[in-house]
């Protein structure tokens, strides 16, 4: 597929429990600014088929709707990509929002500067109440060297210092890793790895994204922190990582 210069495209996985938040994801998106003679492009994949998604999802002729067999949220975000007709993909997952000026500020990091791959940026706990947590230790506004995240992510019980979630990137470079991993989860982490692996990145010290937290998600399931399965799935994904930072192969 040829690309569609100056647009941005938006990754969204869901799945039935969390379709209802696709109204606040559109109204945080709809709130974007790009500049002149930028567009975005949303495209939902919905993790299986059935009917309990496509009605929430908005009618806006910027947005693209599609089913698929269930395998995950890597599996729909990938199977979004052959929708994603523009040079650089953002990552909106269906129960988060888009903080304001969050797109502007990762293209124009991106734009700026061609030695970089990607960006993410600051994140905050959207809770239940409506309040919201931030997080020490942040890293500083500006650019995240080769391999930086990866070594503090295995040095720190394999939590990064960065949020998946929050993944802005240039589509070639997204489709010559693959996408997301194929694994039950942990799917964003190592595709954040194998960016940091091959390429430099950028990271936003403003609030990007709000990071929502209820029941429902995934993260928050049993299945999640399973210890024997987090075990093999952190080893799959430092051994991609490691193998791609030895090939020495660069973005």
């Amino acid at each position: 597929m040829r690309a569609v210069r100056r647009r941005v495209v938006i990754i969204t996985a869901v799945h039935g429990p969390s379709a209802p938040y696709l109204t606040g994801a559109y109204e945080s998106l709809r709130a974007q600014r790009l500049p002149e003679g930028w567009e975005w492009h949303w495209v939902i994949q919905q993790d299986g088929t059935g009917d309990g998604v496509a009605p929430h999802v908005p009618d806006d002729g910027r947005v693209t709707f599609r089913q698929g067999r269930r395998g995950g949220p890597g599996v729909a975000r990938t199977l979004a990509l052959g929708h994603a007709d523009g040079p650089y993909v953002k990552v909106l997952d269906a129960d988060d929002q888009l903080s304001p000026g969050a797109l502007a500020r990762d293209l124009a990091a991106l734009e700026s500067d061609p030695t970089l791959g990607w960006a993410t940026s600051r994140v905050l706990d959207l809770l239940p109440d409506g309040s919201t947590v931030g997080f020490p230790g942040d890293p500083g506004q500006g650019p995240i060297e080769r391999r930086t995240v990866l070594d503090h992510w295995a040095a720190h019980d394999y939590r990064a210092q960065v949020h998946p979630a929050t993944l802005f990137v240039r589509r070639d470079l997204l489709v010559a890793l693959g996408g997301w991993m194929a694994l039950p989860a942990s799917e964003d982490t190592g595709l954040l790895l194998a960016l940091n692996a091959v390429s430099r990145g950028w990271f936003s010290a403003e609030v990007g994204l709000l990071y929502r937290k209820w029941p429902g998600q995934a993260t928050s399931q049993p299945a999640h922190t399973d210890a024997a399965e987090r075990d093999v799935r952190m080893a799959v994904v430092q051994a991609r990582a490691r193998a791609l930072g030895g090939f020495e192969w660069r973005y």
